[in-house]
């Protein structure tokens, strides 16, 4: 019953300190009123503009937006996110939108976004992201999501392979693969074999016209030769590991390419001048004169590796342009940051709780790892608070006892249970056994006299009882050892199982984006630490009670002989 009672109270303590940390937890983080948009989205989230570098302002920019179970709860959003909207920063304007890719089950989206403009000058940039409303039907449109000057746009996702996303609904033709597993969600393979795009007035080129071009290419191997675009007489190309634009006899050519890597590159011309950029930085410049081409336009032809997003453009995009570019639909994109979620009427606060995204991250599995830890934390603080006290009213009562024994005479030698009650002593629940034993050899009154086997056999009954004083204080003390060698275990099990499974989802949906895979680790090693953090607390309360549990057992040692001496040299025969 008393360690019963001793657990209950353990377990109400820890209660009360959960809530009283978990309700600092709100405070410190609570967020702020602010305006909103519409109050039949009750969730959002703010989106912060974040360019690196200097740069002048860019106009009508489709943005990447990458969401992943690290930056959003895809459980507050329809299954295929026709409740997202997008709202600019003065919370009142629609932002046309579309979606590339909704995975609510692998929890990966790739959403574009058309922002009227990004302006590095302004640091305090943003837009909101409006999900939760059940009712709402798709605002999503691909064929206004880009500015007036895209001719054709290339994702090469799954459900719309060799389709054009802009308005102009081209359509391309040929014999590719898929890698779900991309840049971007899912990406094209090409084997040689080029694409075929039809002759279409947004494709038509003009001397003294604009043009633009960009990709994300991932070679397989170099050098090699293949053409990147090509719309007889202009061509894009790589050769051997150089990026070239040529147009009849005019040869611009510049940048080096990398094998196994993705890397944006573009091509822009304009009033007689053309650019190329990898990566959003000019590498090569020179005169060249757009041709009159009204054919067809071949892309891939030659070429061996994974490309992705084929923007073609019949206005002459900027060199700030292409950074943005390349800055924010790259791997580790830093363009955009995701805020915390917020609910109607609340706007988030710019303080970033990490171990919240960390629990917003983790899975079922290793839930239930840490909710077995935590139980195992539990009991282990209940084994050595309860064994702590034990032992300290054992030590002090033993302590007590053993002065009265040291001080007692041959008289009352038989006699200190009659006066003085000591009940947190061992040393005189042996002594009691004891005396049990000698008491039964009393005979009518006779004086006490004590033979050599009776002797041994109240110090065989001492003995006994001294072993079951020992099994006493080493009650439970196994729960302390199952923590610490089990602890770190079940951690260890619980991280590596979230790390496959963290690995799993980013392979089966095709993003590999560092910030989805993050998250995800973080969140699976939060079960090691729990695990860690459940066996060294351990580890310090059961070498410590050992060591007092220790002293208290050589003590009934020492006492069982002193006090089967000193009753042999009193009453033996």
């Amino acid at each position: 019953m008393p360690v019963q009672l001793e657990l209950s109270r353990i377990y109400s303590l820890m209660n009360k300190v959960f809530f009283l940390l978990l309700a600092l937890h709100f405070i410190s983080f609570s967020p702020v009123a602010g305006a909103y948009w519409d109050e039949a989205w009750p969730a959002r989230a703010k989106i912060t503009l974040n360019p690196q570098g200097g740069g002048t302002a860019v106009d009508q920019v489709p943005v990447a937006v990458r969401l992943h179970s690290g930056n959003f709860n895809f459980l507050d959003a329809d299954a295929d996110g026709a409740d997202l909207r997008f709202v600019a920063s003065d919370d009142k304007t629609e932002l046309k939108f579309h979606i590339e890719k909704f995975d609510s089950i692998n929890e990966l989206a790739v959403i574009w976004v058309l922002l009227p403009q990004i302006n590095p000058a302004d640091k305090s940039a943003h837009f909101w992201l409006y999900y939760g409303n059940e009712a709402a039907t798709s605002a999503a449109d691909n064929k206004s999501s880009w500015d007036s000057g895209i001719a054709a746009v290339f994702h090469f996702s799954e459900k719309a392979l060799l389709q054009d996303a802009s308005a102009n609904g081209l359509a391309a033709t040929g014999e590719i693969a898929v890698q779900k597993a991309a840049l971007l969600g899912a990406a094209a393979v090409f084997n040689e074999k080029p694409l075929s795009i039809h002759p279409a007035p947004a494709l038509k080129l003009g001397a003294g016209g604009n043009f633009s071009y960009s990709a994300w290419i991932k070679p397989g191997a170099l050098p090699q030769q293949a053409v990147l675009y090509r719309q007889e007489p202009l061509s894009l190309r790589i050769d051997n590991q150089k990026l070239v634009l040529a147009s009849g006899a005019t040869v611009i050519s510049g940048g080096e390419i990398k094998a196994a890597a993705w890397q944006h590159v573009a091509v822009t011309a304009t009033a007689g001048k053309a650019t190329l950029y990898v990566n959003g930085a000019p590498v090569g410049t020179g005169d060249l004169t757009l041709p009159d081409a009204q054919g067809g336009v071949e892309i891939g032809a030659g070429y061996t590796g994974e490309l992705d997003e084929i923007q073609i453009a019949n206005v002459a995009r900027g060199e700030d342009w292409f950074k943005l570019a390349a800055a924010g639909q790259g791997m580790d994109s830093q363009l955009l940051k995701i805020g915390k979620p917020s609910t109607d009427g609340e706007e988030e606060d710019e303080s970033v709780s990490y171990f919240g995204i960390l629990f917003q991250s983790l899975t079922v599995d290793a839930w239930v790892v840490i909710i077995i830890l935590a139980v195992m934390f539990a009991i282990s603080l209940a084994v050595m608070v309860v064994k702590g006290k034990l032992v300290v009213r054992t030590d002090r009562g033993n302590r007590l006892f053993l002065d009265r024994f040291a001080n007692a005479g041959s008289d009352d030698l038989l006699t200190l249970d009659e006066n003085d009650n000591y009940p947190d002593s061992t040393l005189f629940h042996l002594y009691g056994a004891g005396l049990r034993e000698i008491r039964k050899r009393y005979t009518n009154g006779n004086e006490l006299t004590l033979t050599g086997a009776s002797i041994d056999a109240i110090k065989a009954s001492i003995d006994a009882n001294l072993i079951r004083e020992n099994k006493k204080l080493n009650a439970n003390m196994v729960l302390l050892t199952i923590a610490i060698s089990g602890g770190p275990f079940l951690g260890l099990l619980g991280t590596v199982v979230g790390v496959m499974i963290t690995f799993a989802a980013i392979a089966a949906a095709g993003d590999v984006n560092v910030n989805a895979i993050a998250p995800g680790i973080a969140a699976a090693l939060l079960a090691t630490v729990a695990g860690l953090a459940v066996a060294i607390p351990a580890l310090f309360g059961y070498n410590y009670l050992a060591s007092r549990i220790k002293n208290i057992t050589t003590d009934m040692q020492i006492f069982v002989d002193e006090f089967v001496t000193r009753v042999a040299e009193l009453y033996g025969r």
